[in-house]
């Protein structure tokens, strides 16, 4: 039999400062030379630190008595290499000074760490070399770890129509990436001002690449994430991974409708709330999979859009039933346009998270 105490809010803060201030002497006792800072601390936070139960993370069940504390994680295959941590930087800038320190910046931290990372759209290496260095990042972060560059699907049909696709693959051999990055934006191109239209559906062109090359090709959307028609198209093509690029992040349709004129944003700005959140595609991307069987030939995501820390990424690759990693932008942009010590203490610290929740966090 369990007898339970209930006590008022101010009892029983009262009785935490006799246990706290008990517990000060004994371990002033053992030659604890921080008790007493540290149960001053105690004390004078506790009303502070209280959690409603509204506010309780209900993804997980918390199983404290299961495991010690993390001292590493379990080093794993994907995209053909050896991650030390599930992360990977999502596409994002290139073609301006800035942009050089931040890719730089991020290929430092994956080769460091050991996670691999996508460049931003190259559309600006096909014919020129002056951006060149924004881009060449292979000599920062070695090549133990997976590089993509990146391309959009209207460029890549301008390239097909005129039987170019060779200049695409003679850039990646210039970055020495492991493969290309094909990302499909129509909302984007149809909003953005100065947009290109696609005259082929997009999974023809995909399907055409694919026939053309045995370079490894990853397909992401840019920020609205895809429906699971969509996915169950790409999930039967041979392709090294889906990036969902899902809703969450960096919407790239409201950028464009801020970059129009009034008429067109008042117009189109409904279309800004269309999507699909990473969770919602998980849950598409399992049903499709199961669905598919032996027809499923690609069979690694990487889950991004909206993903904001270690959390959200350890949930969402162990909900889903296929090996995966997680993508971050705006988090790495965050401290990738300062210093690296700022960017080298950010992730080490979402790492650490990461190998805790392992531990101690079951997906329900």
């Amino acid at each position: 039999m369990i007898n339970c105490i209930v006590f008022g809010t101010h009892t029983f803060f009262h009785l935490l400062e006799t246990i706290i201030l008990t517990n000060i002497h004994e371990q002033i006792a053992d030659n604890d030379p921080t008790a007493v800072s540290r149960k001053k601390d105690h004390i004078e936070m506790a009303f502070r630190s209280q959690v409603a139960q509204a506010q309780l993370d209900s993804r997980f069940f918390y199983e404290p008595v299961l495991a010690a504390h993390p001292r590493s994680i379990e080093p794993f295959s994907f995209l053909g290499k050896t991650f030390n941590v599930p992360m990977w930087v999502s596409s994002m800038t290139g073609g301006t000074p800035t942009a050089r320190i931040i890719n730089h910046n991020l290929a430092r931290a994956c080769g460091e760490f050991g996670f691999g990372m996508g460049l931003g759209s190259c559309r600006t290496l096909l014919y020129s070399n002056e951006h060149f260095d924004d881009f060449n990042v292979r000599p920062v972060m070695g090549f133990n770890v997976p590089l993509f560059a990146n391309l959009g699907i209207a460029q890549i049909e301008q390239l097909l129509i005129k039987n170019q696709w060779h200049i695409a693959e003679e850039m990646v051999d210039r970055l020495q990436a492991d493969g290309l990055i094909i990302h499909i934006n129509p909302t984007q191109e149809w909003l953005q001002p100065e947009g290109d239209l696609l005259e082929n559906p997009p999974l023809q062109i995909i399907e055409q690449v694919l026939s053309l090359t045995k370079l490894p090709i990853i397909v992401k959307e840019v920020g609205q994430g895809m429906g699971p028609e969509s996915l169950r198209a790409l999930f039967r093509l041979p392709l090294a991974a889906v990036d969902f690029a899902a809703a969450g992040g960096t919407n790239f349709a409201l950028l464009e409708l801020l970059r129009s004129d009034e008429e067109q944003k008042n117009a189109y700005e409904c279309l800004s709330v269309v999507g699909h959140s990473a969770t919602e595609m998980v849950s598409f991307a399992n049903q499709v999979i199961a669905e598919l069987g032996e027809q499923c030939l690609c069979r690694q995501v990487i889950i991004s859009g909206g993903v904001r820390n270690f959390l959200d990424g350890y949930y969402l690759i162990h909900r889903l039933n296929i090996p995966a990693i997680y993508g971050q932008a705006s988090g790495f942009l965050k401290y990738a346009r300062e210093n690296y010590e700022l960017l080298h203490r950010y992730i080490t610290l979402q790492i650490k998270g990461y190998g805790y929740a392992k531990q101690y966090l079951k997906v329900r």
